[in-house]
């Protein structure tokens, strides 16, 4: 099984430090949980970071990041241009700061509208893979759990997120597999396409383990580990 370990995060750019300011501590927690989830990805010999973008793209790991558009442009990552999409630049940011840092890695950009049954096939290839991969799956939930998301309140928006969050705390790849595209784009969930490629990994039979699922500021945010 090439995929040794796999973690799940979201990708709100508030978990860098230099962007949240006063507000850091507010997601103390969170942050904790992403750095322990990415940790465990250590044991792999190279790390490939999943996140959706606006095309699929794969880029290597001198690929740059850049968070100036968040008030922090004094926070970079990587060495070339400026082109992960955020969900990819934060899940390199979060590297950076455990000790996979010095493993090698690559990012793949999924778009947040490609379909199911594409998705699990990019998953099974990757597990069907001879390198022993950390896998780094990034994936905010709905951004409408509440008056104040960034959309407003949907009513199947909690029932949604719960779903999702058992299915990564049991590693259900069937009912990853089956979450609806219409209804994750109506909910603004960024998650659904990469959760779905993770679905197509944990056909080999991964364990996971739910750390964190919270909606801190009505966006749904979850953190598992997967070994």
């Amino acid at each position: 099984m090439p995929v040794v370990s796999a973690a799940v995060c979201p990708h709100p750019p508030l978990l860098v430090p230099e962007i949240a300011s006063g507000a850091a501590p507010e997601l103390d927690d969170l942050r904790a949980k992403c750095l322990s989830a990415v940790e465990h990805l250590s044991v792999a010999d190279r790390l490939l970071v999943l996140g959706s973008g606006t095309a699929a793209t794969s880029y290597d790991g001198s690929a740059g990041g850049s968070f100036g558009a968040y008030g922090a442009p004094g926070v970079r990552l990587g060495t070339g241009a400026a082109v992960l999409p955020l969900s990819l630049a934060m899940g390199g940011w979060l590297i950076e700061q455990t000790k996979a840092a010095g493993l090698p890695r690559s990012y793949v950009a999924v778009p947040t509208d490609a379909r199911p049954a594409r998705c699990l096939e990019l998953g099974r290839e990757i597990a069907a893979g001879t390198d022993r991969i950390g896998l780094l799956v990034m994936g905010d939930g709905s951004a409408r759990r509440s008056e104040h998301s960034p959309v407003h309140l949907h009513p199947r928006a909690e029932i949604f997120d719960t779903t999702v969050a058992r299915a990564l705390d049991r590693a259900d790849s069937a009912v990853l597999a089956a979450l609806d595209p219409d209804l994750a784009a109506d909910l603004h969930a960024a998650g659904r396409a990469p959760w779905q490629i993770l679905a197509g990994v944990l056909e080999t039979g991964l364990s996971g383990d739910l750390t964190y699922h919270a909606a801190p500021y009505g966006i749904g945010y979850f953190v598992a580990s997967f070994t």
